[in-house]
């Protein structure tokens, strides 16, 4: 009997060692190295410089050392020297000194601490471990709003991406460089230009004269294109990306928020086989029309070119296709059609403003981070058609867009790196210019802003029942071709026969052209 009591008490002894329950768990944390981190920065003057990029008030584990780092914050914001006693004196102004456990716990902190030669490596210990707890502390909100049944999932999807993008940019640090590498990355890119025949440096665009004054468009960088409706928005960027893809080979991604993926693709065979777009939609071809049509929609195949038609596309979202889309077809480029149809859903903002300006700044940093350049459309405000009528010339020029014109948000400007707007005086039923040159059927590229390099004015070529804009100096050419090339239908397998309609006969007299 004496045994079993003694096996009992052996038995109760070995079961209390181990946890009262096997799924509890201790928040990350690391309040050794938090008071090692504090004794620190109050004996050394220069230690608080090595942590304050890593650490906040909230990195802290317990209260009381965010209060501690919360003053020692103070003083250096005032620059104010940081020791034992200046601590001390700051938490007492801010009636804090005994919640954080009076002078003799400050005392006890600088005393278990020799140096502060290890202060910056356990900062960022300090620091990962604050990040898995509000990692935690987040899934588990998400985790229970996901078992909540009058919640919409695709809401909570989009508001847990938003978060998390929110926590990585609160924690992305990136280190600084000493200036060899960077030179040397540049000579490269010099170089590289100097090879190339046409003398650019960025991706080319098809459109010569812009091509000059911006070198090509270049990686990092973020574009606004911006004008009132109807002037050719889609138009243009979609010939660009159309002489890109096809005439370069550069792999393109093109979101469009406004308009399907098959509207753009009518759009993109309208500019392609210079056929009306009226015709197109409607499938009334004369036969020279569908012999071109069946001829030249051959470019457009194989073309890397890829469009994402997503309706009311979140800035994080967008973040995570163009990753995948970098990753896996080597995208050079993308544009996006058009910026006020975005949203940053996930995130709260007190107004359209400051969702607008977190969507700008977003797609700046998206450009850096996959190190290519990023076109974006966007809207301007009214107040381009209130400057004036358009019976003078003067009234003319005062329809020129300007940047004060961006709808919605300043931040626009401020984020993008050049900004362009398109401007067709034909629209405005003016046809001559200053010096009365016929200027029907062009249209104006404004520089506006160049981050990088001279702004001024480009003269394009607008073809409106093409969808097309192109140099001054092209020429619509004859198709006429040497030898018969394969044609798009013998290419996909669809010959003109039962389950296609035959395209008209071309009467007599009709000549191509």
């Amino acid at each position: 009997m004496a045994e079993q009591t003694r096996r009992g008490k052996g038995q109760r002894s070995t079961s209390s060692a181990q946890p009262v329950n096997d799924y509890g768990r201790i928040p990350p944390q690391a309040t050794d190295l938090e008071e090692a981190v504090l004794g620190a920065l109050m004996i050394e003057k220069d230690a608080y410089s090595l942590v304050s990029e890593l650490l906040r008030p909230q990195s802290f584990y317990e209260h009381r050392h965010q209060l501690l780092y919360t003053a020692i914050t103070n003083l250096a914001i005032s620059q104010q020297p940081i020791d034992l006693l200046t601590v001390k004196n700051e938490l007492e102004k801010e009636g804090t000194l005994g919640e954080v456990g009076g002078p003799f716990y400050i005392t006890q902190l600088t005393s278990k601490v020799a140096s502060a030669a290890h202060v910056e490596f356990h900062a960022r210990i300090i620091a990962q471990k604050a990040l898995a707890r509000e990692l935690i502390s987040y899934s588990n909100t998400i985790q229970g709003k996901a078992f909540d049944e009058t919640q919409d999932v695709d809401d909570l999807m989009q508001e847990a991406e938003g978060k998390l993008f929110e926590i990585s940019q609160q924690n992305l640090k990136k280190d600084y460089t000493q200036i060899n590498p960077i030179v040397e990355e540049a000579y490269k890119q010099i170089q590289i230009a100097a090879s190339r025949t046409t003398g650019l440096s960025g991706l080319e665009t098809g459109f010569h004269d812009l091509d000059k004054i911006t070198s090509g468009w270049q990686n990092s960088d973020l574009v606004i294109i911006a004008a009132r409706p109807a002037m050719g928005k889609t138009a243009f960027v979609l010939s660009m990306a159309k002489n890109m893809a096809v005439n370069y080979k550069y792999p393109v991604a093109f979101f469009s928020l406004e308009m399907s993926n098959l509207q753009l693709v009518n759009r993109l065979i309208a500019n392609t086989c210079e056929i009306e777009s009226d015709k197109i939609r409607s499938g009334r071809l004369q036969r020279h029309e569908w012999e071109r049509l069946d001829r030249k929609l051959n470019d457009l195949l194989g073309a890397p070119l890829y469009i994402d038609d997503t309706p009311s596309l979140s800035v994080f979202e967008l973040r995570t296709k163009a990753r995948r889309l970098v990753r896996e077809h080597d995208v050079k480029i993308i544009f996006i059609d058009y910026l006020q149809l975005m949203n940053a859903s996930g995130m709260s903002y007190g107004n359209r403003q400051e969702e607008v300006s977190t969507i700008s700044r977003s797609l700046k940093g998206l450009a850096k981070e996959l190190n290519i350049p990023i076109i974006a459309l966007s809207q301007l405000n009214r107040s381009v058609e209130s400057r004036g009528s358009a019976d003078t010339k003067g009234d003319a020029n005062s329809r020129r867009p300007q940047l004060s014109d961006l709808r919605e948000s300043g931040a626009i400007e401020q984020d993008a790196d050049m900004v362009c707007f398109i401007h067709r005086p034909e629209y405005y039923k003016i046809y001559t210019d200053e010096n009365g040159n016929d200027i029907r059927g062009q249209a104006e590229i404004i520089i506006a802003k160049h981050r990088n390099g001279a702004v001024g004015d480009v003269h394009l070529r607008f073809i409106g029942e093409y969808t097309r804009f192109q140099n001054l100096d092209d020429e619509l050419l004859a198709n006429a071709l040497a030898s018969k090339p394969q044609t798009f239908r013998s290419k996909m397998n669809t010959p003109i026969g039962n389950d296609s309609p035959a395209p008209p006969p071309m009467p007599d007299g009709d000549v191509p052209f």
